[in-house]
């Protein structure tokens, strides 16, 4: 069996682990053939390929990033589409697809598989961690430790200035990044795209904080909107799967601050440092896992299924299932951290 693989979407720590265990168990146990398509979906489209044998994942495990490369290329918006994919992977004589990627990418391969016939079997990838068929994606545990070592940091130069601090980190629709750092680093404030802040309630957190000689350190995602307000946009412009550019509540929120408290306010964005670097242990551990596992459900032909983290088992899920709803922030966990905000 010849078997395609590609990575799609925002890059993530762990992308090379998966690309690795694939192929290192593929090659070995199964004696399969391995062709890499470049850019995520752009690769089948363009039918742009590089050879992936056991030589070329040596030593990739603990690089960042993709040797793939990726892409938000939605096949789906491109004219005849599908029909190129289908022609390319039958040049290639493909017989299977492994999809790495997260809700857009997976998306596109649900689609593929339940409506087009197309052999693909999903791993779930995303710092978001936004995925609701699984306990957890690859890539959020390194995220979260970058966002924290980054809190750490932030607290030492707050009170050297009795300045407040805010620190914008990724999460469209999921603020499992701002609550997981946040709570770990000791935030004052921790605010995410489920729930809707109070700017004044925000101002009153931190001006107690002042009042027990603590500068504050507030905690936002990048998708958090104010009771009164829209979310705020680096710009207007779409990628090809109808996302908006986002960036800029941290600022917003810092003149916001400086304005109803009278205290200095700085803002520091994470942004791409959330996905760069190398992978954290548990990353690598789960990227692994997913990828030994992704290729066992293509020997089982068990097609348009993904794999998912249930507790410490490997299991498999409908993609179509795993891509329906995203997983986002119970309230309770909310209210259960705001016993540590102001």
């Amino acid at each position: 069996m010849r078997v395609g693989v590609l990575t799609g979407g925002g890059d993530c720590p762990g992308l090379n682990a998966v690309i690795r265990a694939v192929v290192r168990k593929g090659v070995q146990e199964y004696g399969y053939d391995f062709v890499g398509f470049r850019d995520g979906w752009r690769g089948p489209l363009e039918n742009d390929t590089i050879r992936l044998d056991i030589p070329a994942v040596r030593g990739i495990l603990p690089r960042g990033g993709t040797i793939l490369g990726s892409s938000r290329t939605n096949p789906l918006k491109q004219e005849d589409g599908i029909r190129r994919i289908k022609e390319n992977l039958a040049k290639q004589e493909v017989e299977a697809l492994i999809a790495i990627g997260g809700e857009d990418t997976l998306g596109v391969a649900a689609r593929l598989s339940d409506e087009y016939g197309v052999p693909c079997v999903g791993v779930p990838k995303t710092i978001d961690n936004d995925l609701s068929a699984t306990d957890y994606t690859f890539g959020f545990d390194t995220a979260v430790g970058i966002a924290t070592e980054a809190i750490d940091r932030l607290h030492t130069t707050a009170e050297s200035h009795m300045r407040v601090l805010v620190c914008e980190v990724m999460g469209r629709h999921a603020g499992w990044i701002a609550i997981h750092s946040g709570l770990a680093g000791g935030a004052n404030v921790i605010l995410i795209p489920e729930q809707r802040f109070d700017v004044d309630k925000v101002c009153a957190w931190i001006t107690s904080r002042f009042k027990a000689s603590y500068a504050p350190i507030v905690v936002v995602a990048e998708g958090a909107m104010p009771k009164d307000g829209d979310m705020v946009l680096k710009d207007e412009s779409l990628d090809s799967f109808g996302h908006v550019r986002l960036s800029g509540v941290g600022e917003w929120l810092a003149k916001e601050i400086e304005k109803r408290t009278g205290k200095e306010a700085r803002t520091t964005v994470l942004g791409h440092i959330q996905r760069g670097g190398t992978p954290s242990a548990f990353d690598r551990w789960l990227a692994t896992r997913f990828g030994l596992h992704a290729i066992e459900a293509v020997r089982d032909r068990d097609f348009g299924k993904m794999v998912a983290l249930r507790g410490t088992d490997i299991v498999r899920v409908p993609i179509g299932e795993a891509t329906a709803k995203l997983k986002t922030v119970d309230p309770k966990l909310y209210d259960e951290v705001g016993v540590f905000f102001g």
